[in-house]
């Protein structure tokens, strides 16, 4: 060795070159990239903003990819909530051994995803890059219903033959009740989480104390199936739905049924209480290709939302804007609804909507915002909205957890995805989960920069269900009508006039045309907004 570095000086270097170069074709063997939705980024920019007192303007987010970095977390936003619509396919996970999922909750840190599945075990998901992380038998049979307490330290899970479990945050399991004899279709922590309350397919409902683990309450008044059941967040209220077409609300202090609600013809498959704002509204889903909306304070219907294709199978409120309501069917499409900003179709005199049948409401039936009509293959049995509100996880029969984020502004592939056209072919998403789409503010990215070439996709081979959806916010709201007197096929944002223009050309837009909007906001006419004259700010011109 010696010999050879005295008559070679350059025999190190060579040595380092080639070492070099074997790590720079190791590295350049992987091309692929695990897709990423990156929380902290954002948060961190919105908390410095906050800071120093800037708040965003409207507007500061154009229709163009550079302007990810702009989008901030949903809490930051909450009079925007189109702009945090979860459209964009991210990831799709699932288990070697493949079963259905019943049930899936984010950990109360939003770090993991917590599955439940049809064997009986626990699978934890990454909640950034969406990798696998563990898995471990939690059931002997198929596990129904996950819920974690208000204070975040217990998680109770119920299975099939009517057993429930404690379990700490470590999934350290503490104790086990036989609580019904027959499967639990759903489980509730009191407010104070002193209590909480099984739901089951043996026609009733128990009460159980948490800390002893007995018996209190048997709500008992179902004829069939109770197939979903919510205990309110901040008041003494119980609801639950069964297969007999009914809703209930009880008292859980005397286990007493106040009142039933009549109106849908089929199963009542998921009742949710909202768990923002108000906190007033009942959202309820029924296999009768209805979803109820019920007011608490009127004990009325305040809306009725239809336009499915086919029966109604899960719900979930949005955890930031109160007004955003997700639903998902038997077919595996989910919808989106804006319950305050969308203009109700048609109001017709129903008299079976009225609370117990007695006199007759106008019943506002609206349509969905946004629709994603091949989300699933099969079923899709729950939805799961992350504690932040920028990501939303949903599962079912076709035995595998999708994850959904926002679109970045502008994206050319916004929905080209399969999801939107339906071209599924062999592992469709495998390129999708380790593709190279960049973006930030919990949208879908690789963690780098890089774009996709907008070239890529052809306006003239842009399916017809995709090119009459804009991205939702930047620049139109699916689901509004377009401008008779435009010839383009973009839809208008309400409250933005024509002046607003798309800043893009050529064939990085979506429709390929630049395109005015001229729809107002209801009750302000033109683009000015009420007190401002005109388009302009005051003190600017």
């Amino acid at each position: 060795m010696n010999r050879q570095r005295y008559q070679n000086p350059n025999y190190e270097d060579r040595n380092y070159n080639q070492n070099m170069e074997q790590q720079l074709a190791s590295q350049m063997k992987k091309t692929a990239h695990r897709r990423t939705v990156d929380h902290g980024n954002p948060m961190g920019r919105w908390f410095l903003q906050k800071a120093i007192g800037k708040s965003q303007r409207v507007g500061k987010i154009r229709p163009e990819a550079t302007y990810a970095i702009d989008m901030l977390p949903p809490l930051a936003s909450k009079r925007n909530a189109a702009m945090d619509t979860p459209t964009k396919f991210a990831h799709l996970s699932a288990n070697k051994a493949k079963h259905a999922i019943h049930a899936v909750k984010w950990t109360p840190e939003g770090r993991r995803l917590l599955v439940a599945s049809h064997s009986g075990e626990f699978t934890l998901w990454n909640g950034m890059t969406f990798n696998f992380e563990t898995i471990m038998q939690a059931h002997d049979l198929a596990i129904f219903s996950l819920s974690y307490s208000h204070n975040d330290d217990w998680l109770l899970s119920g299975d099939q033959e009517g057993t429930v479990k404690f379990w700490q945050p470590n999934f350290n399991n503490v104790n086990i009740i036989n609580a019904h004899g027959d499967g639990i279709r759903d489980i509730a922590f009191s407010p104070n989480d002193s209590k909480f309350l099984t739901a089951s397919d043996d026609s009733t409902m128990k009460i159980w104390s948490f800390h002893t683990g007995q018996e209190e309450r048997t709500l008992a008044g179902h004829h069939w199936d109770v197939k979903s059941a919510d205990w309110h967040a901040n008041l003494g209220l119980i609801v639950s739905g069964s297969k007999d077409n009914l809703l209930k609300l009880w008292d859980p202090r005397q286990a007493a049924c106040i009142t039933t609600i009549h109106g849908f013809k089929h199963t009542v498959t998921k009742t949710r209480f909202q768990k923002t704002g108000t906190q007033r509204l009942l959202a309820s889903v029924s296999r009768d290709r209805s979803t109820r909306v019920f007011d608490l304070r009127t004990m009325k219907d305040l809306l009725v939302l239809r336009g499915n294709e086919s029966d109604l199978s899960s719900l979930a409120w949005h955890p930031v804007h109160s007004n955003m309501l997700t639903t998902a069917t038997y077919d595996g499409s989910i919808s989106h609804y804006m319950l305050d900003t969308t203009v109700p179709e048609k109001i017709v005199s129903n008299p079976q909507s009225s609370f117990n049948g007695l006199g007759s409401t106008p019943e506002a039936s609206i349509t969905p915002f946004h629709e994603i009509p091949y989300a699933h293959e099969k079923a899709v049995h729950t939805l799961e909205y992350h504690p932040l509100g920028h990501l939303l996880c949903s599962a079912g029969a076709d035995r595998s957890a999708r994850f959904w984020c926002r679109s970045r502004p502008n994206d050319p592939l916004a929905f080209l995805d399969a999801t939107y056209t339906n071209d599924k072919v062999g592992a469709w998403y495998y390129g999708v989960n380790n593709g190279n789409n960049a973006s930030s503010a919990g949208t879908a990215s690789a963690g780098q920069t890089e774009r996709a070439d907008p070239s890529a996709s052809a306006s003239n081979n842009t399916p017809l269900g995709a090119r009459n959806q804009a991205l939702p916010g930047l620049p139109g709201l699916p689901g509004l009508s377009l401008n008779a007197n435009s010839s383009t096929n973009f839809m208008g944002i309400p409250g933005l006039g024509e002046n607003f223009q798309d800043t893009t050309t050529g064939e990085e837009e979506v429709n390929g045309n630049n395109a005015g909007m001229n729809n107002a906001l209801p009750g302000l006419g033109g683009s000015g907004l009420p007190g401002l004259g005109g388009s302009g700010l005051p003190g600017l011109r």
